[in-house]
């Protein structure tokens, strides 16, 4: 129930960040090429838009299982031996995004925000920028930890998406 609720949202945000990349795009085009007066702030926006994409994809990409993997290996292993490799890929999946994504990323906002940088056009903190690295760190881990309980619980087979 939480784990649906959580897909929703990641998936409704991803939704109004496509859309409004789209729109901020078609307006810098219209600004500059018919108004002849390009806007000063759709650059910087659609930057911010896109990491925010780019990142929070990735979350919800492995989520849905759409990451590249080599499946090959595992597949031909015996259900115990694939369960022990299912688990390990989780566990470092765990340990990544823990570390790097959520410390390093944590870290990263902390600094940015005690040295004040602010964006150029549009005057907003990057800290708040940068927020999305342990915001994603964060949802892969739990999704990482629904794939482990899922591993455990069930024969594991090929990897597909999870409802």
């Amino acid at each position: 129930m939480i784990i649906k609720t959580l897909d929703k949202l990641l998936a409704g945000t991803l939704i109004i960040a496509m859309t409004s990349i789209l729109f901020t795009v078609i307006w810098q085009v219209i600004s500059r090429y018919i108004l002849q007066d390009p806007a000063s702030v759709t650059e910087e926006l659609s930057r911010f838009f896109l990491i925010w994409i780019g990142i929070l994809g990735a979350a919800y990409a492995y989520r849905q299982h759409a990451h590249l993997g080599f499946n090959l290996l595992v597949e031909r292993q015996s259900s115990v031996v694939k369960r022990v490799l299912l688990t390990l890929v989780e566990v470092c999946v765990i340990t990544f995004c823990a570390l790097v994504m959520g410390y390093g990323g944590t870290e990263l906002v902390m600094l940015t925000l005690e040295l004040d940088q602010i964006s150029a056009a549009l005057g907003i903190k990057m800290g708040l920028i940068y927020l999305v690295l342990p915001l994603s760190g964060g949802l892969i881990v739990i999704y990482s930890m629904v794939n482990l309980s899922l591993i455990h619980i069930s024969e594991p087979t090929r990897r597909t998406p999870i409802s």
